[in-house]
């Protein structure tokens, strides 16, 4: 009998051990239980090492509420206990171990959150307090490639990742409009780098940065370094890459 590898992460030890419990009574589902996000990160990189992989990841949405996230992809171990929050990690464990289906338990309906869970690459959301009986045919399911989302939360959902796709596109347009010379500067500011640093990097003068810099608020239609990166990333524009320039001079 071919065994269904079940991983489920939450801080609540009671409930993932009851879960755990409750899953193994199954004769074709083999369960593990953890309770933070850097440990399920261990767990599945060594069930992969061990040459037997976890199948179905079952994460709790909550995990590590009231702490702040640590960004995800997360591709180190971090210490035991470590912040992570349920959304990163399973944008960290599809950024890791793509092959791994990732289904998020939940206290409650939350449509954004869903539509989160789903656009990071979870394949379910499902209520913590269903079945048994509803959660082992989520958990086999998504093995089908299936995704499940309980019928209440379909149109919430869909409305959110529809408003999200039209704000990344209207993003994507703005940035469209840069010059080259200003969209290199915008992902320096995505990078972090303040103007004296953007100077250094692109061998400019500190007002010919700022004039860029005002420039790509402007185009952007915002009035702030924040504000214009947020729109980078949702426009999909990633850091400049710190490496060491090669050796030579740029002019602007």
């Amino acid at each position: 009998m071919v065994r269904i590898r079940v991983l489920v992460v939450d801080d609540h030890r009671i409930f993932a051990e009851s879960l755990a419990a409750a899953l193994t009574a199954e004769p074709d589902v083999d369960v593990s239980a953890v309770g933070s996000g850097p440990a399920a990160l261990r767990c599945l990189e060594r069930g992969a090492a061990e040459s037997r992989p976890y199948d179905v990841l079952l994460v709790d949405a909550d995990l590590g509420a009231g702490r702040p996230p640590q960004p995800a992809p997360l591709r180190e171990a971090a210490p035991e206990g470590a912040p992570v929050d349920g959304i990163a990690l399973v944008a960290g464990v599809r950024a890791v171990q793509p092959g791994v289906r990732t289904v998020v338990l939940a206290e409650r309906d939350d449509p954004r959150r869903a539509a989160l869970a789903l656009q990071a690459g979870a394949v379910g959301w499902v209520a913590k307090d269903c079945s048994l009986s509803r959660l082992l045919t989520v958990v086999r399911g998504v093995l089908r490639e299936e995704t499940h989302l309980p019928p209440a939360l379909l149109t919430g959902v869909l409305r959110e990742i529809t408003a999200a796709r039209k704000h990344r596109s209207d993003s994507e347009r703005l940035v469209e409009s840069l010059t080259p010379r200003e969209r290199e500067v915008l992902r320096c500011m995505v990078a972090g780098l303040g103007r004296k640093a953007v100077a250094e990097r692109l061998f400019l003068s500190p007002h010919t940065v700022r004039t860029h810099m005002q420039n790509v608020l402007g185009k952007l239609g915002v009035h702030s370094t924040l504000a214009a990166v947020a729109l980078a990333r949702r426009a999909g524009v990633g850091p400049a890459d710190l490496a060491p320039p090669p050796n030579g001079v740029r002019v602007g």
